[in-house]
């Protein structure tokens, strides 16, 4: 079985080793890197994995999957690309990172997948795109899915459209969670206490993303059974549309997609 490692133990990095567990890899085949003692003390106890160095990590394993955060990058492959062997992939889970960056600085042909997850990882129910580099086979590409499937969705992208993918998918629990902020706030407002409210709307929200996931029907269809003529649903929509929610949250995900272009030429 392959050795894996990750490199960067943070919340994303400890949600994938917890998956990859729950996904039935074995700890002996799993290793990870964290800069803080304590930190990487407590994952060990937490789950049966090594931590170790990242020169050790790249000479023990097949798989490196890249978690640190974008502006660590360099000197991660600094100690990386003398030691790598060349069929080890490369799956880098850092926003905004083309796979043109490793490619340069690591060894000639070494094959990269780049990997934009987001945050519901943690509870195994993120959703990730993947794209290759110019050496990832679809081979490789095979792999990176099975790795992700343990912890929720994955789907293939080229890589031109991983900018449009940060924004949408990579930052979109944000907006869900400002939307669902704004909504227990409107509860308050209409006189219900905090906890009936985030009740209401959470568990409102988990059904409407279940009805979408199951039914199949279009999110207009699904939006038009609640709206009936003349009735209070009708209203909220007109008073959405007034204060121009629509546009707002297109012009919201264009310049998420502007700033991820934007850290991926700096």
């Amino acid at each position: 079985m392959s050795v894996i490692a990750v490199l960067g133990a943070g919340k994303i990095g400890e949600a994938l080793l917890s998956g990859l567990l729950h996904g039935g890899r074995k700890p002996g085949d799993l290793l990870f890197t964290e800069r803080h003692p304590e930190r990487a003390a407590e994952l060990t106890a937490r789950y049966g994995v090594a931590g170790v160095d990242v020169p050790d990590a790249a000479r023990r394993a097949d798989v490196l999957v890249v978690a640190v955060k974008p502006q660590d990058i360099d000197p991660v492959l600094a100690e990386l690309a003398p030691l790598l062997r060349p069929e080890t992939l490369v799956v880098s889970l850092c926003a905004g990172l083309p796979t043109s960056l490793y490619e340069r600085k690591l060894p000639e042909g070494t094959p990269v997948v780049r990997v934009m997850p987001n945050t519901p990882m943690v509870v195994g129910e993120a959703m990730s795109a993947i794209s290759p580099g110019r050496h990832a086979t679809g081979e490789h590409l095979a792999v990176v899915e099975e790795l992700l499937s343990c912890v929720g969705a994955v789907v293939r992208v080229p890589e031109a459209q991983q900018d449009a993918v940060t924004a949408l998918s990579g930052s979109g629990p944000a907006y869900f969670f400002f939307l669902v902020e704004a909504m227990i706030d409107a509860g308050i407002l209409l006189g219900l206490p905090r906890n009936v409210s985030e009740q209401l709307i959470i568990q409102s929200a988990k059904g409407a993303a279940k009805m979408l996931a199951e039914t199949g029907e279009h999110p207009v269809t699904l939006r038009e059974a609640v709206t009936s003529p003349a009735g209070t649903t009708i209203n909220a929509i007109r008073e959405l549309e007034k204060h121009g929610v629509r546009a707002a949250l297109l012009a919201a995900i264009e310049a998420a997609r502007d700033r991820s272009v934007e850290l991926g030429k700096g």
